[in-house]
């Protein structure tokens, strides 16, 4: 089911020369306020079936399924964990998605990325659900190893996990504007138990 690809071993497109050299990021921030963003706070898509996009967030990832407000009168599901949400939208005809790869893994598709503890724990899932997925190591010669998972839903939207706390970021002459989140990022969350298990 896994697939080894190697940074450099032809895996995916070549990454293009960036458009932003960071010696001169000074200049991308001029006239940008300060911005009283928190953090992520939800991804959405369309699916072919939110029943089948619900039971593989869930069974593959371990998301929790939320209650939605009742106002959202159309069909869809949100799911929750690790600080961050999934709301999913039940695709009809009119509606298209442009961004989804149904082929190949290339690493360099759109994807969303979960940071991991225990890259052996996910590798094992995705072979128990019988998931394809490609595994890969960069940054080995720098001494700071990223381990990579990539595989898709099932409407073949990219996803990775990855040990990426093992790598340093060092922010382009624009330290003092970053914002990590504190407590606060969350959304609040009932822990009482409202009916059966599971809920």
């Amino acid at each position: 089911m896994g697939e080894e690809c190697k940074e450099g071993g032809g895996c995916g497109r070549h990454a293009a020369e960036g458009f932003v050299d960071p010696a001169d990021s000074a200049k991308l921030y001029e006239d940008v306020p300060p911005m009283p963003l928190m953090a992520l706070n939800h991804i959405s898509r369309l699916c072919k079936s939110v029943d089948e996009s619900v039971r593989f967030y869930v069974k593959a990832l371990g998301f929790v399924l939320i209650h939605r407000p009742p106002a959202l009168d159309f069909s869809g599901a949100w799911l929750f964990n690790y600080g961050v949400g999934i709301h999913l939208v039940q695709r009809d005809d009119a509606r298209r998605v442009p961004d989804v790869n149904p082929g190949e893994l290339d690493p360099m598709d759109n994807h969303i990325s979960f940071q991991c503890e225990d890259m052996g724990v996910m590798e094992r899932r995705l072979r128990e659900m019988r998931i394809r997925y490609m595994k890969r190591t960069i940054n080995e010669e720098e001494g700071s190893p990223i381990d990579q998972l990539f595989f898709k839903d099932p409407d073949g939207f990219m996803i990775e996990i990855c040990n990426c706390e093992n790598l340093e970021l060092v922010p382009a002459g624009a330290l003092g504007r970053l914002r990590l989140p504190r407590g606060r990022h969350n959304p609040p969350v009932q822990m009482v138990h409202h009916g059966g298990e599971g809920e």
